[in-house]
């Protein structure tokens, strides 16, 4: 079950501009592309900083007047990593209070950008597309449920497991795997077992 990344959700062909870019020049890029951040780059392409519509807000409060991205620039810029999960990404994005992240590889040169609204079309993801994971990859491939034993039924990314599973510790483990799902909302867990298992289990501990 692969899970996707940062790099899979990234707009990859980001819009820059360089220490020397003027506050208009900025206002304009933002406005044209409705974007709430854009990072600053170097010569080589690496990340130097990041001016948001905060920061262009705050300098004009100041009453400082027009000046380039460099004076502006919120430096060092809080940036993500290609092979990111989408939870990490999204972590240092409330962590840091910013809706934007620079995407960059190694060498710290800009690859893309990730935003909130990037992270969000996760969650826009087909039903269909949700029903057939759950059902080939967590319930047969990787938790060997016969497929003929759980209806799986998907509303809106909110997930309905209906059926017996032969142990009850499975249980859990089945709804937990279809809460990491990419796309799912909520798990409905109306499943039952065959066999308890689970006193068993906690006398073994014990012992």
């Amino acid at each position: 079950m692969r899970h996707r990344c940062v790099a899979d959700l990234m707009t990859p062909h980001a819009v820059v501009v360089q220490r020397g870019t003027t506050f208009k020049e900025i206002a304009r890029l933002l406005d044209e592309y409705e974007i709430t951040a854009v990072p600053v780059v170097d010569e080589d392409e690496q990340v130097v900083g990041v001016v948001s519509e905060a920061d262009l807000l705050r300098r004009q409060i100041a009453k400082l007047g027009s000046t380039t991205a460099e004076a502006i620039m919120t430096s060092p810029a809080v940036v993500a990593r290609p092979g990111w999960s989408v939870v990490e990404a999204a972590k240092l994005m409330e962590q840091k209070k910013v809706k934007r992240l620079p995407v960059i590889d190694d060498a710290g040169r800009l690859i893309g950008v990730i935003s909130r609204s990037d992270l969000v079309r996760l969650f826009l993801r087909r039903d269909r597309a949700i029903q057939e994971e759950v059902l080939e990859e967590v319930l047969t491939r990787t938790l060997g449920v016969p497929p003929s034993t759980v209806t799986v039924d998907v509303s809106n990314g909110t997930v309905t497991l209906t059926g017996t599973l032969e142990r009850t510790s499975l249980v859990p483990i089945a709804v937990r795997m279809c809460e990491s799902v990419d796309g799912v909302v909520e798990v409905i867990d109306r499943l039952t077992a065959e066999r308890d298992d689970i006193p068993l289990t906690r006398q073994k501990t014990s012992e």
